[in-house]
């Protein structure tokens, strides 16, 4: 595969099984292509087969020998999340990583999930939460590596936790830095409570600075009809390679954290330019949302009763 000047090494991930959820476009599809030209085994699983077909034909044209599948997934669903989950532990096979990198972000109305979760809350949050209770068996024999993707938004803001899903005051923006706020929060409580329980697995976030992305395009789904007019100024800052990132150098952080044998479990990893929105991606400085460990704690119990799923007995 070609380089570009702003890369890092990714070991030979031979016999390892990877999941990335999100990864049928933009940052996603970059992350997957990279780990599958290591010699990981991909798994992909998709909300549009569709799309889905198609990243699985781009990943196989830069790495021929890829060994690549795709399995269905809608996050804003948890009976999709558990049928993933019954599937994927059907299989058996132990995962050594899992990258949470699908999201949403701020459609222009406030939006419910198919279990009555506020959209971003229930997609961004809920959604992997439920994911990682699913797969925590194949997670355990994989002693595996778990990078949840959150967003440089997350560097403030606070969880309502009186009004989680934005029903008595909703702002679109305010609702998606709680959801990456949130999952932040729990991914470092996994990586305390595995450390704690023996589990084995590690657990650390990456965050990719600002790039070009479908996040801010145009989506039917979000009812957003045409990009916004961030994605616009993203991109021809991006083309002219000014302080923002790419789609590829935005994989990097969540690489970095998920491969790298220097990464470690409870850190953050992103870009490391001016601003920390562009540049080499290495660690950072937790945000400050992000560091009470009473609020992860709040975090992780809250996540469980909400998904109506338990670690307790893993």
């Amino acid at each position: 595969m070609a380089r570009t000047p702003l890369d890092i090494e990714i070991p030979d991930l031979a016999g390892k099984r990877a999941i990335v959820t999100g990864a049928s476009d933009g940052i996603g599809l970059g992350i997957a292509a990279r780990l599958a030209a290591a010699g990981a085994e991909l798994v992909l699983p998709v909300r549009n087969r569709v799309k889905g077909q198609a990243a699985m034909a781009h990943i196989l044209d830069e790495a021929p020998d890829a060994v690549v599948s795709l399995r269905d997934l809608e996050l804003s669903s948890l009976d999709s999340v558990a049928a993933l989950g019954e599937q994927l532990r059907s299989e058996g096979e132990p995962v050594h990583l899992l990258i949470n990198n699908a999201g949403v972000m701020t459609p222009p109305e406030r939006q419910t999930t198919a279990d009555g979760f506020e959209l971003q809350w229930g997609t961004n949050h809920l959604g992997h939460v439920a994911l990682v209770a699913h797969l925590l068996p194949l997670l355990r024999a994989g002693r595996a590596r778990v990078t949840s993707q959150v967003s440089i938004a997350a560097s403030r803001g606070t969880i309502n936790w009186d009004d989680l899903n934005g029903e008595r005051s909703y702002d679109g923006m305010r609702a998606y830095r709680q959801s990456k706020i949130a999952l932040g929060l729990f991914a470092l409580e996994l990586d305390r409570r595995s450390a704690a329980a023996g589990w084995g697995i590690t657990s650390n976030l990456s965050h990719p600075g600002v790039a070009p992305t479908s996040l801010l395009s145009a989506r039917s789904e979000l009812g957003r009809s045409t990009e916004t007019g961030g994605r616009r100024l993203i991109g021809a800052m991006a083309r002219r390679g000014i302080l923002v990132g790419t789609a590829r150098s935005a994989g990097l952080p969540a690489l970095l954290a998920a491969a790298s044998a220097d990464a470690r479990g409870g850190e953050l990893y992103g870009p490391t330019g001016l601003g920390r929105v562009g540049g080499a991606p290495g660690r950072q400085s937790l945000y400050k949302p992000l560091r009470s460990e009473a609020d992860a704690g709040r975090v992780w119990e809250v996540s469980q009763e909400l998904v109506n799923l338990t670690f307790a007995d893993a």
